[in-house]
């Protein structure tokens, strides 16, 4: 058993051994929401840190402490709760009382535009994701951990604790299907 299960099971039976954990944790939760939002704007309001400590807070910082199987059950909470918030900060963005109706434009030094980041996409990505969870959550769950946390197939495959070929063969189809669903949205 890993120090961080031991530890997740600690917390879990009410030791607050919370302050153990981050130390463990922080680098490899550093690093996946830092290949999650390498890909948004440039002027992103949400900072891989705030991301980490946001997904954190939300996993062991409750005073309703969850119960983790394992390390893999763990990074998967954190995948699900990265992408839970990066969705609600898109939605905040979004909404009409925060100017959401508005273009945003992030101005560089030599006054140059930059939007890098659909947000209709995300959203659209969102729901068909939580349509592919309805029929099939086992792969809703490896699109997160890939998309969402940045995992590569290895990883993926031992947090959902099946081969690698199993994980690329259900990236695959999960792709397709999401694809499909998405250009079915977009003609509609």
């Amino acid at each position: 058993m890993s120090e961080v299960t031991q530890i997740l099971h600690r917390i879990e039976q009410g030791d607050a051994a919370a302050s153990e954990l981050l130390p463990l944790v922080y680098a490899e939760l550093r690093r996946l929401a830092g290949h999650k939002l390498k890909s948004e704007a440039a002027g992103q309001t949400l900072q891989p840190t705030a991301l980490v400590h946001e997904a954190y807070m939300r996993l062991v910082g409750y005073e309703d402490v969850q119960r983790w199987d394992s390390r893999g059950h763990f990074f998967a909470a954190a995948a699900e709760a990265m992408r839970r918030i990066l969705i609600e900060n898109v939605r905040r963005r979004r909404s009409l009382k925060r100017g959401g109706d508005r273009a945003r434009f992030e101005i560089a030094e030599d006054d140059a535009i930059v939007d890098t980041i659909n947000l209709d996409e995300l959203l659209d990505l969102d729901a068909a994701l939580e349509k592919l969870g309805d029929s099939e959550p086992e792969l809703a769950k490896l699109v997160k951990l890939r998309y969402f946390a940045g995992l590569s197939v290895e990883e993926s495959a031992e947090v959902l604790g099946v081969s690698s070929r199993t994980v690329k063969r259900n990236w695959a189809f999960a792709r397709a299907w999401l694809g499909r669903e998405l250009n079915s949205e977009a003609e509609s």
